[in-house]
């Protein structure tokens, strides 16, 4: 069930009135049913595969925490190996199939495996993240083994994250299963106002984003340098808006039952840094690399060399677990090499700052910084859109072709030589004007609102008038201004 439908319309307050009216000890039972029935209405047969993980860490689990010694190792070693089995058979094993034949076929071989037809499961990678946090925290000693099955199977299932997280830690939600909740006003109010952030942010801005980027990133050849460009910032915002809305609704749904979901976005596009950047941007996941694979390979309390293998193992690694491509795997790479030269140059900055004394300008280096890490962020984002690595190369290599004499245009249409009309029929040949100008006008006042957020929560804490009055706004714009195609979130395919 997606949460820009209809029937999820339908869905959130039948769950959430009857979840308060059931009495604490059967509300488990409801919310694992109603999350089967959620997940049941993408593909119901793949809700068997989600049965075959849990169980196999449900069990692991417990034999963990009874077991000692090596034979502890083995459970873990088992049950990691069987939940990752599951994810490489749907997710990676054309690809493997793919990448062998392609290997066969440049030695001459007259040899090929045959491409299974098998689709992949929604939100599979997120739920395999889910399940692997639980067995290692039981394994390490931080959580202990949930001997409930239904809270367990409810851990893994509970419906606002269950297609894409945010990827939630043992500890952090299983106690909060057990909890007996009360209805909070305060809680359902702020859980209702995220859920209407979520959806507009889908509806009105990433959805009608998505228009234009798929215009030109499905045909690249057909277009050069301020389209590119603009097509990639489009797919920055419309990824930012499509993921961090998914987590606004999903945060809010949970919120209004009273649990607490992890936060999973902070604002990214003002990172100062690709470091920053990712302590900002799907914080789930950043923070799950970090703990599981990064920290385990020694982190940074190593030496320089291996620190950096240590740098480009995680995020190709990242790469990697976002799709089976090698568009994915390379941008996972560029920010890894991002990453790397931007702490050695750490060095070299500060003093350059303090020789120069750069201090008084901090300001103006600070809104640099955000820029550079914005542009640099959209340039690993084109390998993650395009549809093939010979799609993205050809962008990279034309975003700057034609400049010059689009830049003519725009300067005659700053003297009002061509009209505003004219001006987008040259630069997005084909697009539909009312798309474009909705979107563009859209995209500023999100930025604007969001650059402004300190300000805006103020009034909107003080003034129930002001509070109101956005409200109606939000709303008759997604009425009025929103895509309504049932489109998926773009997370949904990993």
């Amino acid at each position: 069930m997606l949460f820009n439908s209809f029937p999820f319309l339908i869905f959130f307050p039948v769950v959430t009135v009857v979840f308060f009216l059931l009495p604490h000890r059967f509300r488990w039972a409801w919310l694992l049913a109603t999350s089967c029935f959620f997940y049941m209405f993408f593909i119901p047969v793949y809700i068997f595969i989600l049965l075959i993980t849990i169980l196999i860490d449900y069990f692991a689990g417990i034999l963990i925490e009874k077991t000692h010694g090596q034979k502890k190792k083995n459970y873990l070693f088992l049950s990691i190996v069987s939940t990752c089995a599951v994810l490489f058979f749907f997710k990676y094993f054309n690809f493997f199939v793919g990448n062998v034949n392609s290997i066969a076929n440049l030695l001459h071989w007259n040899y090929s495996l045959k491409f299974l037809e098998i689709i992949l499961p929604i939100g599979l990678s997120f739920h395999t993240f889910q399940s692997l946090s639980y067995v290692i925290e039981v394994y390490k000693g931080k959580c202990p083994a949930e001997r409930h099955f239904g809270v367990y199977a409810l851990y893994v299932m509970f419906y606002p994250q269950l297609v894409a997280g945010p990827i939630e830690r043992p500890q952090h939600m299983l106690p909060q299963f057990h909890e007996e909740k009360k209805f909070d006003y305060s809680l359902a109010v702020d859980g209702l106002r995220q859920i209407l952030l979520g959806v507009f942010k889908k509806v009105f801005i990433a959805d009608r984003l998505a228009i234009l980027v798929n215009m030109v990133y499905n045909s690249p050849t057909n277009f050069h340098g301020v389209t590119l460009i603009s097509a990639t910032v489009f797919f920055a915002f419309q990824i930012y808006c499509d993921f961090s809305g998914y987590s606004d609704i999903a945060l809010g749904s949970a919120r209004v039952m009273g649990f607490k979901l992890m936060n999973n976005f902070n604002f990214p596009y003002f990172s100062k840094s690709i470091g920053e950047f990712w302590k900002r941007w799907h914080i789930s996941l950043s923070t799950w690399f970090r703990d599981y694979v990064y920290i385990p390979l020694g982190g940074n309390r190593v030496s320089k060399g291996r620190w950096v293998l240590n740098i480009l193992i995680t995020f190709l690694i990242s790469g990697f677990w976002h799709g089976a491509s090698w568009t994915f795997v390379i941008w996972g790479g560029i920010h890894g090499i991002f990453l790397i030269f931007e702490t050695f140059f750490v060095w070299f900055k500060n003093k350059i700052i303090k020789i120069f004394n750069f201090k008084p300008y901090k300001y103006i280096l600070d809104h640099l910084s955000v820029f550079l890490t914005f542009c640099l962020v959209c340039v690993s984002w084109i390998f993650f859109r395009a549809s093939s690595l010979k799609d993205a190369l050809y962008i990279v290599q034309n975003l700057f072709i034609g400049l010059k004499e689009q830049s003519v245009y725009i300067i005659d249409f700053l003297f009002r030589k061509i009209s505003f009309s004219e001006l987008l029929n040259y630069l997005w040949p084909g697009a539909v004007q009312f798309d474009l100008i909705i979107a563009i006008v859209s995209l500023v006042f999100f930025i604007l609102v969001e650059s402004k957020i300190v300000f805006w929560l103020g009034l909107f804490n003080k003034h129930k008038v002001f509070r109101w009055s956005i409200y109606y706004f939000a709303v008759m714009l997604i009425l009025f201004f929103g895509v309504f195609d049932n489109s998926q979130f773009i997370y949904f395919q990993f």
